[in-house]
């Protein structure tokens, strides 16, 4: 059973400096927001926002130095999986402002519409 198996990699995989810029640059933007929330340096209104950027940019980092989707991989596997998870962000974003919104308004008493 053993050494029939050949499979090729279209892909080209990481090495330990990629994989090493990709964590310097996860911390650093996981540390920022948190610091910025932890020292109320930004007005509340601004820093839902600003967690958000750094959040997308955080995630193009993931993409980029430890799933390795670059201008070098197969692009139908890049849009399936960029697909793939645009549908699942879409449905854990609206799910949880769902539900969200209505155990706010179950929860609160004296705040429910008038019936």
């Amino acid at each position: 059973m053993h050494g029939s198996h050949t499979a090729t990699h279209s892909g080209a995989h990481g090495n330990v400096r990629s994989y090493s810029i990709g964590f310097v640059l996860s911390v650093i933007l996981t540390a920022l927001p948190f610091g910025l929330v932890m020292t109320g340096s930004l007005p509340k209104d601004q820093l839902a926002p600003v967690c958000m950027a750094f959040a997308a940019v955080q995630i193009v980092v993931h993409l980029v130095y430890f799933l390795h989707m670059n201008s070098r991989s197969v692009r139908s596997w890049n849009g399936a999986a960029m697909a793939f998870t645009g549908i699942i962000l879409t449905i854990l974003i609206v799910g949880t402002l769902w539900v969200m919104y209505h155990m706010n308004m179950n929860m609160m008493p004296g705040m429910m519409p008038p019936q």
